[in-house]
């Protein structure tokens, strides 16, 4: 391979890395031709971008890169694909659909944290994503609201009739 080309992807790969706040470093050693195509299909409708690098490319990116990847460097063995997303949790459920094996996480960066090894699997599918947990910080700051005006609404013949009875007394 050319310098050149070298060049192109290392760079490819950094705009990517910069693109994407979470990525997998996932070992497709195994999978044929027909299982690759539908491990990116499956991805794809996920939307998560995968793309099968070289090692030692990938090393130069992650070496180019403003953060600090080097706890990553001892997962790059073998044949290693990167899988790229917006949700941090996508891409370990995916993976979790398939059988122990093939392919296999070997680490991750997610939330900005680094996870290294295949154990960490499903620690990743239980993270939450930021919308998740907007949603679930949402839903308790409404739930004391709603339940006075549901109060409220219930039983406002009561207050008004209450009120009602009070205001007749002081006159």
């Amino acid at each position: 391979m050319k310098k050149e080309v070298k060049d192109t992807i290392i760079n490819e790969l950094g705009e990517m890395l910069k693109q994407y706040p979470h990525f997998y470093v996932v070992d497709v050693t195994g999978l044929n031709a027909e299982d690759t195509s539908n491990l990116r299909r499956k991805a794809f409708e996920k939307q998560i971008k995968m793309v099968v690098v070289k090692n030692k490319l990938l090393i130069k990116a992650f070496d180019a890169a403003e953060k600090d990847y080097s706890e990553l460097y001892t997962s790059l063995k073998g044949n290693t694909a990167l899988m790229f997303c917006d949700t941090a949790n996508v891409p370990a459920k995916l993976l979790k659909e398939y059988k122990e094996g093939t392919p296999a996480l070997k680490a991750a960066y997610a939330e900005e944290s680094i996870f290294v090894g295949a154990d960490k699997l499903s620690e990743l599918a239980a993270l939450k994503s930021k919308n998740e947990l907007i949603a679930e910080v949402v839903a308790l700051l409404q739930s004391p609201a709603k339940n006075v005006i549901s109060g409220l609404q219930s039983s406002g013949s009561t207050i008004h009739g209450l009120l009602k009875t009070i205001g007749e007394k002081a006159e």
